[in-house]
């Protein structure tokens, strides 16, 4: 396969995830517009912490994604049809049994975000509203984070992006339709979001099935060897998931002891990074792709140059990045809020957006190279001492400075996680340099 062709494979899988990325921001924005516009803040205000805390639930639970990738390019790699059937239906299982357990602790969850938000009687019955509606879409939510790893391991880019753009833009019609149109307002938002969600949901089970020629390998993924490696897997990526949330609510909540303004311009400038990731995360979903089929194939040398593909566009997209918030920096801001104070204290922080792409598409890249692999010790592994060993002892030693400590640790952290990741790597594909291929 010519270096050309392989670019080519790419971005052709990197590309669609892209735009698929992008209509998520932008149907939350419509969201935000039609609540925006019932008779009271209190229903933007209950809306927005109860879409945290599922949001929050279903980031965490993005472990089955990431395990539906690896796995089901090396499947792909090894063309092995049966393998890839069986970690559909692994996969399925334990992203159902959480959806149900969500709808079962709804009461929990809803008294938790209540307590966390420490709000007016007003918010917490919109909280109490919308989860309740918003809690029994979790089945199909969840299943979907897992067929989406599944397409995307067996590079059907395309398709996810056809189905989530269809999906959403079903979601952004049904919200004004219920919320604006019969005035059902906030249980309206939420129910066009279960609705689109369980047809996210059918049609990716359909994809899969057809991929799969309707393969039911039942007797084999219930053997517990089999099964047992899937579930740890699983684990790992979930302890490792547990560890970034942490250090990221640690970065909030100490914001927020440092003042109003101040963790009000951190929310500023994480949307720098959320930006980043749009564009990054396209590049690593299609390294997890390649690189977990050349691992299926049990072809090595192919895997190297396929690391050493992604890692050319990924250093690529950031270097552009870095440019765009170097020239736009202080636009983008100004997009972002009108508040004159915000806008000022902004500025002591924007050397951080400058350099966050070039620190952090290292960990981006490597974490997309190990999802293929499906080595989910190493992320975890990764994860927890470059948290414990390196964000949290910076920040304390660093803490006289304020809010600027945070943003060193924290991109510190990036960094570091980056480097022994690929530290790991090196040690992983070094003793297998000299190996011919298979």
């Amino acid at each position: 396969m010519t270096a050309r062709t392989e670019h080519r494979r790419l971005l052709s899988i990197a590309l669609p995830m892209i735009l698929s990325n992008i209509t998520n921001p932008l149907l939350g924005m419509v969201d935000t517009a039609i609540i925006g516009h019932l008779d009271g803040t209190h229903f933007l205000a209950g809306t927005a912490v109860a879409t945290m805390v599922i949001t929050q639930i279903y980031w965490v639970c993005g472990f089955l994604r990431m395990s539906a990738t690896g796995l089901s390019a090396q499947a792909r790699g090894s063309d092995d049809v049966m393998a890839a059937a069986r970690v559909f239906y692994q996969l399925l299982l334990p992203a159902l049994l959480i959806g149900v357990l969500m709808i079962l602790l709804q009461d929990g969850l809803v008294k938790t975000a209540s307590y966390f938000a420490e709000a007016s009687p007003k918010v917490v019955s919109v909280i109490d509203t919308y989860i309740r509606v918003r809690v029994w879409g979790a089945p199909a939510a969840l299943a979907n984070l897992m067929l989406v790893g599944w397409l995307i391991g067996q590079q059907h880019s395309r398709l996810v992006m056809l189905i989530q753009i269809l999906g959403n833009s079903l979601n952004a019609v049904l919200s004004l339709i219920l919320a604006m149109g019969l005035g059902w307002g906030v249980e309206g938002v939420a129910m066009a979001t279960v609705i689109a969600e369980y047809s996210i949901f059918t049609a990716s089970i359909c994809v899969v099935l057809i991929k799969t020629g309707w393969a039911l390998p039942l007797l084999n993924w219930f053997r517990f060897g089999l099964y047992a490696q899937v579930l740890m897997l699983n684990r790992d990526i979930l302890l490792r998931n547990l560890a970034l949330q942490l250090t990221i609510a640690f970065m909030t909540f100490q914001g927020a002891r440092l003042g109003e303004e101040v963790v009000a311009v951190n929310a500023l400038l994480m949307q720098f990074f959320v930006i980043t990731a749009l564009g990054l995360d396209g590049i690593a979903y299609a390294v997890e792709a390649l690189v977990g089929e050349s691992k299926g194939a049990g072809n090595m040398k192919q895997l190297q140059r396929r690391v050493r593909l992604g890692l050319v566009w990924s250093g690529s997209l950031a270097v552009l990045y870095s440019l765009v918030f170097v020239i736009f920096d202080n636009r983008i801001i100004a997009l972002l809020t009108d508040l004159t104070t915000l806008r000022l204290l902004a500025k002591d922080f924007l050397p951080y957006i400058w350099v966050l792409p070039l620190l952090s598409h290292w960990c981006f890249l490597m974490d997309g190279v190990f999802i293929g692999l499906t080595y989910g010790k190493a992320m975890r592994n990764s994860m927890l001492l470059c948290s414990l060993l390196v964000f949290f002892p910076l920040w304390w030693m660093t803490s006289g400075l304020g809010n600027h400590a945070l943003w060193i640790a924290f991109l510190a952290f990036l960094l570091a996680r980056g480097l022994s990741l690929g530290w790991a790597y090196v040690r992983l594909v070094r003793p297998q340099a000299a190996s011919p291929s298979v």
